[in-house]
């Protein structure tokens, strides 16, 4: 590392540099800690089981212009996810402890959908013909949407870690 003064690490006296990374460290826990859960959190975003190595596997975004400010405290409402030429809106309807969740797919068509909730059990529908899903008792927590397309193009598209 070179510094201001122009000395390296070789330059100072032994322990001199650990001495100062460790006080950066304790500066850096101190003033900016990790949230409480964003390594779970990061851990359950990647953590995609039974991915067939042939399936093209893609990662929906949220739509331009998308807020998800609030979304811990309030009923998201619609949600908007894309990808290439497919659309996923969710709307989210809070009950009770758990969440009801109605989506729609453009393109239409009877695809696989999976809703993964951090430390809870996946559960899974089919679209209809429409594109139309709906997943009732959904516990809340972190949820991701995972859609298996079939017909001309397989392939899975998930949507971003988000705590309902």
């Amino acid at each position: 590392m070179n510094y201001e003064d122009g000395r390296d690490d070789e330059d100072l006296p032994p322990g001199e540099s650990a001495r100062w990374l460790a006080e950066v460290a304790h500066l850096v826990d101190d003033l900016d800690p990790v949230p409480p859960g964003l390594v779970e959190l990061c851990q359950f975003a990647i953590d995609i089981e039974g991915l067939d190595d042939e399936v093209e596997f893609e990662a929906l975004r949220l739509a331009d212009g998308a807020q998800l400010a609030g979304v811990r405290g309030d009923s998201p409402g619609a949600i908007t996810f894309y990808v290439g030429d497919l659309t996923v809106m969710v709307n989210i309807t809070r009950t009770g402890e758990h969440q009801r969740i109605d989506g729609w797919l453009v393109p239409a068509g009877e695809h696989g959908v999976e809703v993964r909730v951090a430390d809870h059990d996946t559960a899974n529908t089919t679209a209809d013909e429409g594109g139309r899903f709906v997943l009732t008792e959904v516990p809340r927590g972190t949820t991701q949407i995972r859609v298996n397309l079939a017909g001309g193009r397989p392939r899975t598209v998930v949507t971003p870690a988000i705590v309902f």
